[in-house]
Order: structure tokens, then sequence, then C-alpha cells
């Protein structure tokens, strides 16, 4: 939440990515502005309350300094240009380009002081992933490029279960986030080391996404985890879409990866296939289990994870192997 009563802080010089001198000039000769640098343009976007509050932040311990170095000044982070190129051929302009690069690096140097306080805070594991989506920058990025996460096919996929997943499903018709227009772009890059610094921008992102949702959802599961974005986030959401719209429903696929690395679809009758959905969570998981635990061969190295992963929740349900 923005603070209601704050002092406006005054430009950063060279803090944020600058157009070249001739496109100022020609801003100046239109009679225009010249784009506001540095803290003053997260100041335009974001409003004076959130930038104050990163100010406060950045004299806290637990504030990760190279994060802090890189949103005071973001051209001197090292993916910068292939952030700037990635998004012009994805038909961004400059302008939406240098706000939301400034928003993402602000959202990580914030983002380590969440971490922090959420752990210190709460004990349920929901209340702490509230906590780290809560940071302003993520949530004004959202509102900047929320319209860059429509999809390009008739159908929207969410999944669970490693990368390849998301591939398979994108090879199958379906778009999943990574495969927006601005989600391809941030997708493709480090941004930084501290994948905990990131993962909450991702949620912020996967939530937005969610509610784009217009039609049928398809779902694909390798490997089923109640506390995963995907359980835990993605599908709440998708439940208050479909309250709104009853032509928003949820097609669920398990995933097998067989011993020669193709991901295929798991039969009622615990066959593989190309193509095998079911309506409901509770079958789509049955289906993945009992394929897991009856037919999955043991020297199958590719879906061993998933297998080790079933067995431990099962052992915690107190269903052993």
């Amino acid at each position: 939440m923005r603070e209601t009563v704050t002092p406006v802080v005054p430009p950063m010089p060279e803090a944020a990515p600058r157009k070249p001198a001739q496109d100022a000039a020609s801003e100046r000769a239109a009679g225009q502005a010249p784009h506001p640098t540095g803290l003053a343009a997260l100041q335009r976007t974001a409003g004076n309350g959130a930038v104050t509050h990163w100010l406060q932040r950045t004299e806290e311990p637990g504030v990760r300094e190279q994060a802090r170095q890189h949103a005071a000044d973001p051209t001197a982070h090292g993916e910068w240009g292939t952030f700037r190129d990635m998004m012009a051929r994805a038909g961004f302009s400059n302008d939406v380009t240098e706000t939301a690069w400034q928003l993402v690096l602000g959202g990580i140097a914030e983002q380590g002081q969440l971490n922090d306080e959420a752990m210190a805070k709460f004990s349920e594991r929901q209340e702490q992933r509230d906590h780290r989506a809560s940071n302003s920058w993520y949530q004004e990025l959202v509102k900047l490029i929320g319209d860059h996460l429509e999809i390009d096919t008739p159908t929207l996929a969410l999944w669970s279960g490693g990368r390849e997943v998301s591939d398979y499903a994108r090879a199958n018709g379906h778009t999943p986030l990574e495969s927006t227009a601005f989600g391809g772009v941030v997708d493709k890059l480090s941004l930084s080391s501290d994948w905990m610094l990131k993962t909450p921008m991702w949620n912020v992102l996967s939530k937005a996404f969610v509610n784009r949702a217009r039609g049928p959802v398809h779902i694909f599961l390798r490997a089923y985890n109640p506390e995963s974005v995907l359980i835990a986030q993605e599908i709440p959401q998708l439940r208050v879409v479909m309250a709104l719209n009853p032509a928003v429903r949820l097609i669920w696929h398990p995933v097998y990866t067989a011993a020669d690395g193709r991901l295929m679809e798991i039969t009622n009758d615990l066959e593989l296939a190309r193509d095998a959905s079911y309506p409901t969570r509770d079958k789509c998981v049955q289906v993945l289990y009992d394929y897991l635990r009856l037919i999955h061969d043991p020297a199958n190295a590719r879906s061993e994870r998933a297998y080790t992963e079933m067995s431990a929740r099962l052992d915690a349900n107190g269903n052993p192997q």
C-alpha cells in the first residue's frame, strides 16, 4: 500500500537507461519534455510513496547491496542491453522498456527485505508467499505491462514439474506465461543470482496472467505439489475468474517423461498417449500417482524426481510404498 503523505524525491542523475542524445534533442525540438531518468522516472510511475519506501530500505540491513546498486543505476546491470534489444523485437516502446527495467531492478532491490520480513513475521506458507508478493515495484510492473501478457493461441496453459512441461504445453498449441510478449523476455534473463529475489516477480506476473483467462485453461502436471505456485496461487485465482466467467474451465493433463525424453500423457488405462485430459484435478493426480506407483521404471532417470516426490508425499500421508 502506498503512503499517503510523502516527500518528493529529487532525481538521481544518470540512474536510468538513457536515450541517445539525438532522441532527447528531437523531443526538445518537438516541444516535448525529455523522458525523466533514475528515481524521477520511478517516482512518475510508482509514486512518491514507493520511491521513499525504497530509499528507506536501502539503509536497512538485509537489502542486497548489488541489487541496490543496480536499482540506483539500471544501465550498470550487465543484461540491460539484452533486455532493451529483446523488448524492441517484441514490439515494446522505448518508454515502456526503460520504465519496466527500472521497476524490475527496483523490485529485486526491495525483495530481500520483504523475504526476511516474511520469514520473521509469518509462520504459514501462504502468508509468507503473500508478503513476498506485496513488492510494490512488481505490482507497478504488472500495471505497466499487463496488456502484454495476452496469449497468441486459443487457450492459456499452466504447468508444474519443470520447464520442459512449459515447452510441451507450447508445442501442443497452448500459451504459458513464458510464451507471452513480456514473459518471453524476462524468461531469458538471469537478473539476479539469488532466485528468491526474482521468484516473487514471477508469482505476481502469474496472478495477472491467469486473470486474463477467457476460456478453457489447460493445466499440465508432471508432479503434484500442493505447496507449488500452481496449486496454492494460480488455481485459486482461476476459481475466482471462473465464478465470474462460466466460459473459463480447467482441463488437466497428467504428464510423464519417457526414457527417451519424450513427454507423454497418461490415459485412464495407465498407458502413454499424445493427449489424455481430465475435467478434475483429483482424477488427474490419481492417474499420475497410479502410473508412477505401478508402471514407472526405476531405471528411467528422466522421471525419477517425479517418482521420488510422489513417494515422499504418500509416505507423509501415511501411505508408504
